[in-house]
């Protein structure tokens, strides 16, 4: 017994201690929005005792996994199970919007068939106005976060979100964050970033329910309509889902100006 503790008390102290690995991670173009300050040059050093996967360590830096369009490690695309090893020099990138790089991305998920979108509680007004411009936008105040997620797996909804934590589930495959608090900056951002234009069927869909806007007869709702409205009005739309009336009021110009401000973020259209 006594030469058994001998040989233990030879071992040196800090035998059991951890081996702290490193790995450089340089970020691109608008993913320096997610760090710190004082990190905005894009670099950042990441240290770990246990090898784990990419997108963890991306994460773990401040960057949504929905944000990244390109990982490339030691020069060789990979994607997000790639497990970082110490010395590792990873570099991570944003979508590409002035070139196609389809051959060399392991990272993005399938696009989805139909653009559509789920907005969270803090996008209200945006969602108004993306409705406005004919894109399906699904939208309630009172969501919460787990609710948000399963809709936008299970509906294949693309999250718009100002919670950047919130697009770091593991559910979530389509997502973005809006940078912009602005609503009328944040239609801009979000044409721009999916580039709408092409996608746009102005008025035809409820700002306040998302249904879709039928057209209907005088006649119909003539019982609806004040007696101004129906001396000067002849064309009307009413939503199939609340039943809400619509028709080119006071208002309908300043409406066209946001979907032609919308629609010049997004010139190209092919």
């Amino acid at each position: 017994m006594g030469m058994l503790q001998s040989r233990r008390s030879r071992r040196p102290k800090d035998w059991r201690r951890p081996i702290t690995h490193q790995a450089a991670f340089r970020f691109y173009a608008e993913l320096t929005d997610f760090l710190p300050r004082d990190l905005r040059s894009g670099t950042v050093t990441r240290s770990f005792e246990v090898p784990g996967s990419v997108k963890d360590m991306i994460e773990a830096c401040g960057i949504p996994h929905t944000e990244v369009d390109l990982i490339v490690a030691n020069g060789r695309s990979v994607d997000f199970s790639y497990r970082v090893t110490n010395g590792d020099r990873v570099s991570v990138y944003p979508v590409f919007e002035s070139f196609d790089i389809t051959p060399i991305i392991k990272v993005r998920p399938e696009p989805l068939r139909t653009v559509r979108f789920v907005a969270d509680n803090h996008l209200g007004r945006l969602a108004r106005f993306l409705r406005l411009l004919g894109l399906d936008t699904s939208y309630e105040n009172d969501w919460n976060d787990p609710e948000l997620v399963r809709i936008s797996t299970f509906q294949q909804r693309i999250l718009l979100t100002r919670d950047v934590s919130l697009l770091k589930h593991g559910l979530v495959t389509h997502g973005y964050w809006v940078r912009a608090t602005d609503p009328r900056e944040q239609v801009t951002e979000v044409v721009r970033r999916f580039h709408l234009a092409r996608h746009f069927t102005p008025f035809t869909r409820c700002m306040a329910c998302n249904g879709a806007l039928i057209p209907v007869t005088k006649k119909e709702i003539a019982h609806r309509l004040a007696p101004e409205t129906s001396r000067h009005v002849d064309d009307f739309r009413l939503c199939s889902s609340c039943d809400k009336v619509y028709w080119q009021g006071a208002h309908h110009p300043g409406l066209r100006r946001i979907v032609a401000a919308a629609r010049g973020a997004d010139p190209v259209v092919d």
